[in-house]
Order: structure tokens, then sequence, then C-alpha cells
């Protein structure tokens, strides 16, 4: 798993169905009742199989300009001690062509991870330009198979965490399940 990972390949529908269906079971049996996956379904075919072992009520797709994406996955560290995750990049995008401007602050880590920070081996530009390429072949449509079901919420990310979340609460909060269609934050 771990070389597909690093690759930026996908792992197999087969693995991931296994290793979630056993997941839901563990979690149904401790008497959990909901779960949030996050990056799955990325096919078709897989959100077909998942219909099959478990009801979705909500699918939420986090919008994120292709070069904020971009520059977040290249700007991503660890820290090798304690396995904070940190990100260096600060995203500045001014507003073009009718779309608003975007500011992403850094994360930075706490002074004692700034000097133990290491970068995955998977965020290099290639790998994550594949990513996005694999993206838009293959989990696209699984955003049309959800929205023709009712069940896809668009989430356009205004910027980093602490002007993104509020939003995104306040839109997950909607009484009429119509108006969950599409938000803008």
């Amino acid at each position: 798993l771990k070389e597909i990972v690093t690759q930026g390949k996908l792992v197999s529908d087969e693995i991931i169905i296994d290793l979630l269906s056993k997941r839901l079971e563990a979690g149904e049996a401790k008497g959990e009742s909901g779960f949030i996956l996050d990056g799955f379904p990325r096919t078709v075919r897989q959100a077909e199989i998942l219909e099959g072992v478990t009801d979705i009520d909500l699918v939420i797709n986090l919008k994120l300009r292709e070069e904020a994406l971009l520059a977040k996955c290249l700007g991503r560290r660890i820290c090798s001690e304690c396995g904070g995750n940190y990100n260096v990049a600060c995203i500045d995008i001014k507003a073009e062509n009718g779309r608003p401007g975007m500011y992403m602050a850094p994360l930075p880590p706490p002074p004692q991870c700034a000097s133990k920070l290491i970068t995955r081996p998977d965020d290099t530009e290639e790998v994550v330009k594949q990513r996005l390429r694999i993206y838009q072949a293959m989990t696209r449509p699984v955003e049309d198979f959800y929205r023709s079901r009712g069940k896809l919420l668009e989430f356009d990310l205004p910027g980093g965490i602490p002007e993104s979340w509020p939003k995104l609460l306040c839109a997950l909060n909607l009484e009429d399940r119509e108006d969950k269609q599409s938000a803008a934050a």
C-alpha cells in the first residue's frame, strides 16, 4: 500500500472496500452511528460498491483552486519527532476574471518542531500533478454520481481552516436539504 500511495497511484477497489467494510463493522459493534470518509470513494465503481455496504447521507466536495492545492501539497511538513502536521506555504492569489482572491496563511510549527520538519515523499510536484490527473479522469464522475442522487454538497474553500471551517459548519446546518446542493463560502 505504501508504495502505491508514494507513487501517487490509487489503491485497488478490492483492498479499499475490504478495509472499509471491516472498519465499519467494527464501528457498528462499538455503537458508532456515523462516519466521515476522506478521499473515498474515488471511482464510480467504489461509490456503487459503497452504497451496497452502507447508507450514504451526504457527500461533501471541498473545492480548492488548483494552484492553491498544488502549493499547499508542496508546503506540507511533518515533525519527525512528534508527528505533527504543518504547512509552510503562504497562498496569496489575486482576484481575477470574476474569481475572488484567496489567502491562506502558513500553519507554522511550534519552535520545538521547527528544526525537525520533513517533507512527505509523495509531496513532489510530479506526484501531486499525477494525483490531479487521476482525479480529473476518475473522481470527477463520482461527483456526478452523487449529484444525480441529490447527495452532493459542493463547498468552495474561501481560504485556510480558520476562514473555511465556520462557513462549512454553517452550510451543514441548513434546514432545507435542497439548499445543501450548492454552498459557497
